[in-house]
Protein backbone atom coordinates (compact mmCIF):
# COMPACT_ATOMS: atom_id res chain seq x y z
CA UNK A 1 0.00 0.00 0.00
CA UNK A 2 1.27 3.47 -0.92
CA UNK A 3 2.36 5.49 2.09
CA UNK A 4 0.48 8.78 2.29
CA UNK A 5 1.91 12.08 3.49
CA UNK A 6 -0.15 11.78 6.67
CA UNK A 7 1.24 8.30 7.38
CA UNK A 8 4.74 9.64 6.82
CA UNK A 9 4.17 12.64 9.05
CA UNK A 10 2.80 10.58 11.93
CA UNK A 11 5.59 8.02 11.62
CA UNK A 12 8.31 10.65 11.76
CA UNK A 13 6.93 12.26 14.90
CA UNK A 14 6.10 8.95 16.58
CA UNK A 15 9.74 7.92 16.12
CA UNK A 16 10.78 11.10 17.95
CA UNK A 17 8.68 10.56 21.05
CA UNK A 18 5.24 11.95 20.25
CA UNK A 19 2.19 10.05 21.46
CA UNK A 20 -1.53 10.73 20.87
CA UNK A 21 -3.02 13.27 23.30
CA UNK A 22 -6.81 12.96 22.90
CA UNK A 23 -7.43 15.02 26.05
CA UNK A 24 -5.57 18.09 24.79
CA UNK A 25 -7.92 21.10 24.71
CA UNK A 26 -5.51 23.67 23.28
CA UNK A 27 -6.60 23.28 19.66
CA UNK A 28 -9.66 22.91 17.47
CA UNK A 29 -11.41 19.63 18.27
CA UNK A 30 -11.64 18.73 14.58
CA UNK A 31 -7.96 17.75 14.51
CA UNK A 32 -5.73 15.31 16.36
CA UNK A 33 -3.25 16.39 19.05
CA UNK A 34 0.02 14.64 19.87
CA UNK A 35 2.23 15.23 22.91
CA UNK A 36 6.00 14.97 23.16
CA UNK A 37 7.41 12.54 25.72
CA UNK A 38 8.90 14.26 28.77
CA UNK A 39 12.09 12.26 28.19
CA UNK A 40 12.60 13.96 24.84
CA UNK A 41 11.16 17.42 25.41
CA UNK A 42 7.87 19.12 26.08
CA UNK A 43 4.92 20.35 24.04
CA UNK A 44 2.42 19.32 21.41
CA UNK A 45 1.60 19.32 17.75
CA UNK A 46 -1.82 19.27 16.15
CA UNK A 47 -2.92 17.81 12.82
CA UNK A 48 -6.03 18.43 10.75
CA UNK A 49 -6.24 16.37 7.57
CA UNK A 50 -8.43 16.43 4.52
CA UNK A 51 -7.73 13.00 3.10
CA UNK A 52 -5.60 13.06 -0.06
CA UNK A 53 -5.94 16.86 -0.38
CA UNK A 54 -4.21 18.79 2.42
CA UNK A 55 -2.97 18.82 6.02
CA UNK A 56 -2.88 21.68 8.50
CA UNK A 57 -0.45 21.41 11.40
CA UNK A 58 0.36 23.50 14.47
CA UNK A 59 3.61 22.89 16.35
CA UNK A 60 4.40 24.05 19.87
CA UNK A 61 7.20 22.04 21.50
CA UNK A 62 10.91 21.98 22.31
CA UNK A 63 13.60 19.32 22.66
CA UNK A 64 15.80 18.86 25.73
CA UNK A 65 18.84 18.31 23.50
CA UNK A 66 19.99 19.68 20.16
CA UNK A 67 18.25 17.41 17.67
CA UNK A 68 18.91 16.67 13.99
CA UNK A 69 15.87 15.68 11.95
CA UNK A 70 16.54 14.04 8.59
CA UNK A 71 14.04 12.59 6.12
CA UNK A 72 12.70 12.65 2.57
CA UNK A 73 9.36 14.42 2.44
CA UNK A 74 6.58 12.93 0.31
CA UNK A 75 5.48 15.05 -2.61
CA UNK A 76 3.70 18.17 -1.33
CA UNK A 77 3.73 21.97 -1.35
CA UNK A 78 3.97 23.63 2.06
CA UNK A 79 3.68 27.14 3.44
CA UNK A 80 4.36 27.88 7.10
CA UNK A 81 5.20 30.58 9.61
CA UNK A 82 7.61 30.29 12.52
CA UNK A 83 6.53 32.35 15.52
CA UNK A 84 9.44 30.89 17.46
CA UNK A 85 12.36 28.72 16.32
CA UNK A 86 16.10 28.31 16.73
CA UNK A 87 17.95 26.11 14.29
CA UNK A 88 19.42 25.68 10.84
CA UNK A 89 18.56 23.81 7.69
CA UNK A 90 21.63 21.81 6.73
CA UNK A 91 20.92 20.83 3.09
CA UNK A 92 21.62 23.51 1.95
CA UNK A 93 22.62 25.55 4.99
CA UNK A 94 20.21 28.33 6.00
CA UNK A 95 19.27 29.65 9.40
CA UNK A 96 15.62 29.34 10.41
CA UNK A 97 14.21 32.72 11.40
CA UNK A 98 11.41 33.43 13.87
CA UNK A 99 8.70 35.53 12.29
CA UNK A 100 9.47 34.29 8.79
CA UNK A 101 7.16 32.76 6.22
CA UNK A 102 8.72 29.70 4.59
CA UNK A 103 7.70 27.58 1.63
CA UNK A 104 8.79 24.01 1.12
CA UNK A 105 8.56 21.67 -1.88
CA UNK A 106 8.45 18.03 -0.81
CA UNK A 107 10.39 15.36 -2.68
CA UNK A 108 12.65 18.06 -4.08
CA UNK A 109 15.66 16.86 -2.07
CA UNK A 110 16.42 15.13 1.24
CA UNK A 111 15.68 17.42 4.17
CA UNK A 112 18.00 17.79 7.15
CA UNK A 113 17.58 20.32 9.94
CA UNK A 114 19.21 21.02 13.30
CA UNK A 115 16.82 22.15 16.04
CA UNK A 116 18.45 23.80 19.05
CA UNK A 117 17.55 22.64 22.54
CA UNK A 118 15.14 24.42 24.92
CA UNK A 119 13.85 26.89 22.30
CA UNK A 120 10.18 26.29 21.40
CA UNK A 121 9.21 25.53 17.81
CA UNK A 122 5.94 27.40 17.39
CA UNK A 123 4.64 27.29 13.86
CA UNK A 124 1.55 26.92 11.70
CA UNK A 125 1.73 25.04 8.40
CA UNK A 126 -0.50 24.21 5.44
CA UNK A 127 0.62 21.22 3.37
CA UNK A 128 -1.05 20.69 -0.01
CA UNK A 129 -0.91 17.32 -1.72
CA UNK A 130 -0.71 16.63 -5.48
CA UNK A 131 -4.32 15.50 -5.50
CA UNK A 132 -5.19 19.07 -4.48
CA UNK A 133 -2.79 21.34 -6.35
CA UNK A 134 -2.80 19.23 -9.52
CA UNK A 135 -5.86 16.97 -9.88
CA UNK A 136 -8.47 18.99 -7.99
CA UNK A 137 -7.45 22.38 -9.35
CA UNK A 138 -7.20 21.08 -12.93
CA UNK A 139 -10.70 19.72 -12.61
CA UNK A 140 -12.04 22.97 -11.16
CA UNK A 141 -10.21 25.32 -13.54
CA UNK A 142 -9.42 23.34 -16.72
CA UNK A 143 -8.86 26.41 -18.91
CA UNK A 144 -6.99 28.51 -16.35
CA UNK A 145 -4.86 25.98 -14.47
CA UNK A 146 -1.15 26.62 -14.07
CA UNK A 147 1.18 24.69 -11.78
CA UNK A 148 1.75 26.58 -8.51
CA UNK A 149 5.17 24.97 -7.96
CA UNK A 150 7.09 27.98 -9.24
CA UNK A 151 5.00 30.34 -7.12
CA UNK A 152 5.79 28.31 -3.99
CA UNK A 153 9.49 28.25 -4.86
CA UNK A 154 9.50 32.05 -5.20
CA UNK A 155 8.42 32.47 -1.56
CA UNK A 156 11.50 30.76 -0.12
CA UNK A 157 12.00 32.22 3.34
CA UNK A 158 10.81 35.79 3.77
CA UNK A 159 9.82 38.28 6.43
CA UNK A 160 7.71 40.20 3.92
CA UNK A 161 4.44 38.30 3.42
CA UNK A 162 2.08 39.93 5.90
CA UNK A 163 -1.09 38.65 4.22
CA UNK A 164 0.05 35.06 4.71
CA UNK A 165 0.99 35.76 8.32
CA UNK A 166 -2.53 36.98 9.02
CA UNK A 167 -4.09 33.96 7.34
CA UNK A 168 -1.96 31.50 9.32
CA UNK A 169 -2.74 33.33 12.56
CA UNK A 170 -6.44 32.93 11.77
CA UNK A 171 -5.92 29.21 11.23
CA UNK A 172 -3.98 28.93 14.49
CA UNK A 173 -6.68 30.72 16.49
CA UNK A 174 -9.74 28.99 15.01
CA UNK A 175 -11.87 26.83 17.33
CA UNK A 176 -14.95 26.00 15.23
CA UNK A 177 -16.79 22.68 15.01
CA UNK A 178 -18.46 20.37 12.52
CA UNK A 179 -19.15 21.36 8.94
CA UNK A 180 -18.35 25.00 9.68
CA UNK A 181 -14.80 23.99 10.64
CA UNK A 182 -14.36 21.85 7.53
CA UNK A 183 -15.51 24.72 5.33
CA UNK A 184 -13.24 27.15 7.18
CA UNK A 185 -10.11 25.06 6.64
CA UNK A 186 -10.95 24.34 3.00
CA UNK A 187 -11.42 28.06 2.41
CA UNK A 188 -8.14 28.98 4.12
CA UNK A 189 -6.16 26.46 2.07
CA UNK A 190 -7.62 27.90 -1.13
CA UNK A 191 -6.95 31.44 0.11
CA UNK A 192 -3.34 30.57 0.97
CA UNK A 193 -2.75 29.20 -2.52
CA UNK A 194 -4.38 32.29 -4.03
CA UNK A 195 -2.10 34.58 -2.01
CA UNK A 196 0.99 32.66 -3.11
CA UNK A 197 0.02 32.73 -6.78
CA UNK A 198 -0.92 36.42 -6.62
CA UNK A 199 2.34 37.26 -4.84
CA UNK A 200 4.33 35.49 -7.54
CA UNK A 201 2.42 37.39 -10.23
CA UNK A 202 3.18 40.68 -8.49
CA UNK A 203 6.88 39.77 -8.23
CA UNK A 204 6.98 39.04 -11.94
CA UNK A 205 5.41 42.42 -12.66
CA UNK A 206 8.03 44.09 -10.48
CA UNK A 207 10.79 42.28 -12.35
CA UNK A 208 9.34 43.50 -15.65
CA UNK A 209 9.17 47.03 -14.27
CA UNK A 210 12.77 46.84 -13.09
CA UNK A 211 13.86 45.96 -16.60
CA UNK A 212 12.55 49.36 -17.69
CA UNK A 213 14.68 51.13 -15.10
CA UNK A 214 18.35 51.83 -15.67
CA UNK A 215 20.89 49.92 -13.59
CA UNK A 216 21.83 53.19 -11.91
CA UNK A 217 18.22 54.02 -10.95
CA UNK A 218 17.66 50.48 -9.69
CA UNK A 219 20.69 50.73 -7.41
CA UNK A 220 19.60 54.17 -6.16
CA UNK A 221 16.17 52.77 -5.25
CA UNK A 222 17.71 49.80 -3.45
CA UNK A 223 19.92 52.16 -1.46
CA UNK A 224 16.87 54.25 -0.61
CA UNK A 225 14.97 51.20 0.66
CA UNK A 226 17.89 50.31 2.94
CA UNK A 227 17.75 53.87 4.27
CA UNK A 228 13.97 53.71 4.75
CA UNK A 229 14.29 50.40 6.61
CA UNK A 230 16.74 51.97 9.06
CA UNK A 231 14.87 55.26 9.53
CA UNK A 232 11.18 54.46 8.93
CA UNK A 233 10.30 55.08 12.59
CA UNK A 234 11.44 58.70 12.22
CA UNK A 235 9.80 61.62 10.46
CA UNK A 236 11.01 61.55 6.85
CA UNK A 237 10.20 64.69 4.83
CA UNK A 238 9.89 64.12 1.10
CA UNK A 239 12.71 66.58 0.44
CA UNK A 240 15.05 64.49 2.60
CA UNK A 241 13.99 61.28 0.84
CA UNK A 242 14.62 62.75 -2.61
CA UNK A 243 18.08 63.89 -1.50
CA UNK A 244 18.93 60.38 -0.32
CA UNK A 245 17.58 58.91 -3.55
CA UNK A 246 19.35 61.47 -5.76
CA UNK A 247 16.17 61.82 -7.85
CA UNK A 248 13.55 64.44 -8.49
CA UNK A 249 10.18 64.06 -6.78
CA UNK A 250 8.17 62.97 -9.81
CA UNK A 251 10.78 60.53 -11.10
CA UNK A 252 11.27 59.05 -7.64
CA UNK A 253 7.56 58.52 -7.04
CA UNK A 254 7.08 56.86 -10.42
CA UNK A 255 10.19 54.69 -10.25
CA UNK A 256 9.54 53.56 -6.67
CA UNK A 257 5.97 52.50 -7.50
CA UNK A 258 7.18 50.61 -10.57
CA UNK A 259 9.88 48.76 -8.66
CA UNK A 260 8.10 48.01 -5.37
CA UNK A 261 4.42 48.11 -6.28
CA UNK A 262 3.51 50.69 -3.63
CA UNK A 263 4.13 54.34 -2.81
CA UNK A 264 6.92 55.43 -0.48
CA UNK A 265 4.35 56.39 2.15
CA UNK A 266 2.70 52.96 1.91
CA UNK A 267 6.10 51.25 2.22
CA UNK A 268 6.97 53.23 5.35
CA UNK A 269 3.57 52.48 6.87
CA UNK A 270 3.97 48.75 6.18
CA UNK A 271 7.32 48.72 7.97
CA UNK A 272 5.89 50.65 10.91
CA UNK A 273 2.86 48.38 11.25
CA UNK A 274 5.05 45.28 11.19
CA UNK A 275 7.15 46.67 14.03
CA UNK A 276 4.00 47.72 15.91
CA UNK A 277 2.63 44.17 15.73
CA UNK A 278 5.84 42.88 17.30
CA UNK A 279 5.78 45.49 20.09
CA UNK A 280 2.10 44.88 20.89
CA UNK A 281 2.59 41.13 21.06
CA UNK A 282 5.89 41.01 22.91
CA UNK A 283 6.20 44.09 25.15
CA UNK A 284 4.17 45.85 27.84
CA UNK A 285 4.43 49.27 26.22
CA UNK A 286 1.16 51.19 26.22
CA UNK A 287 -0.56 51.69 22.89
CA UNK A 288 0.44 55.34 23.00
CA UNK A 289 4.07 54.36 23.59
CA UNK A 290 3.95 51.86 20.73
CA UNK A 291 2.54 54.56 18.47
CA UNK A 292 5.38 56.95 19.37
CA UNK A 293 8.01 54.23 19.02
CA UNK A 294 6.99 53.45 15.45
CA UNK A 295 6.72 57.09 14.43
CA UNK A 296 3.21 58.39 15.24
CA UNK A 297 2.61 61.26 17.66
CA UNK A 298 -1.18 60.81 17.37
CA UNK A 299 -2.35 57.52 18.92
CA UNK A 300 -5.76 57.77 17.23
CA UNK A 301 -4.14 58.09 13.80
CA UNK A 302 -1.91 55.13 14.62
CA UNK A 303 -4.93 53.04 15.66
CA UNK A 304 -6.73 53.95 12.43
CA UNK A 305 -3.77 52.91 10.27
CA UNK A 306 -3.19 49.76 12.33
CA UNK A 307 -6.80 48.64 11.85
CA UNK A 308 -6.53 49.35 8.14
CA UNK A 309 -3.40 47.18 8.00
CA UNK A 310 -4.46 44.26 10.22
CA UNK A 311 -8.24 44.45 10.48
CA UNK A 312 -7.91 44.87 14.27
CA UNK A 313 -7.48 47.78 16.65
CA UNK A 314 -4.15 47.73 18.55
CA UNK A 315 -5.86 46.67 21.79
CA UNK A 316 -7.71 43.86 20.02
CA UNK A 317 -4.49 42.64 18.41
CA UNK A 318 -2.67 42.66 21.77
CA UNK A 319 -5.49 40.76 23.48
CA UNK A 320 -5.47 38.11 20.75
CA UNK A 321 -1.70 37.73 21.00
CA UNK A 322 -1.85 37.44 24.80
CA UNK A 323 -4.62 34.83 24.62
CA UNK A 324 -2.58 32.72 22.24
CA UNK A 325 0.46 32.99 24.49
CA UNK A 326 -1.64 31.73 27.45
CA UNK A 327 -2.86 28.81 25.37
CA UNK A 328 0.69 27.92 24.41
CA UNK A 329 1.97 28.20 27.99
CA UNK A 330 -0.84 25.97 29.30
CA UNK A 331 -0.61 23.30 26.59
Amino acid sequence: MKKTETDFYRQQFAERGFVPAPGCKSYCEMGTAWQLSDKVGKGTYWLYEKKDLFNITIHDFFFHKDTILEFNWPECLSIMQYDSVSGEELTPYRRLEAGSIKSFIGRCRPYKVLIHKKIPIRSVEIEMKPAYYEDYLKEQYPDKYASPLGAFASVGQTMDFLEMSRLLWQVRDYRGKGMAANLFYEAKVAEALSLIVERDRALQKKQEARKKLSAEDTQLLRNLVLYLNDHCMQELPLEQITQVACMGVRKLQTAFKEMYGCTITEYIQQRRMSQAENLLANTELSIGQVAQTVGYTNASRFAELFRKSTGLLPGEFRKMAQNMQLLSDNS
